[in-house]
């Protein structure tokens, strides 16, 4: 499922704590003519021993989404690409 296609209140799975971990969209990640890289999520902290809290995550850090009851990879996040180029100018030793 495309990354545009997520919706407010979406159930997830996120890896921004390290272990995936699930979650709920608390916004759209729509927002006028592009797309957020950065979306506010309530995530399941409590799977994995730490505190369940609402915060803001990468949208590279959102894996799967729960639609009709079926996990479908989440792909086409913004910002994945721009990552990708500053870690490969940081190997070649700058901007």
């Amino acid at each position: 499922m495309e990354y545009k296609d997520l919706k407010k209140g979406d159930k997830i799975l996120s890896k921004q704590l390290g272990t995936p971990i699930s979650g709920k969209l608390l916004e759209s990640p729509k927002q006028g003519k592009g797309l957020k890289k950065i979306i506010l999520i309530y995530s399941n902290g409590e799977e994995i021993g730490m505190f369940s809290e609402a915060g803001s995550v990468y949208a590279t850090d959102i894996l799967k989404v729960n639609r009709d009851g079926t996990w479908h990879n989440v792909t086409g996040q913004p910002g994945a690409k721009d990552q990708d180029q500053m870690l490969a100018a940081l190997e070649r030793g700058g901007f």
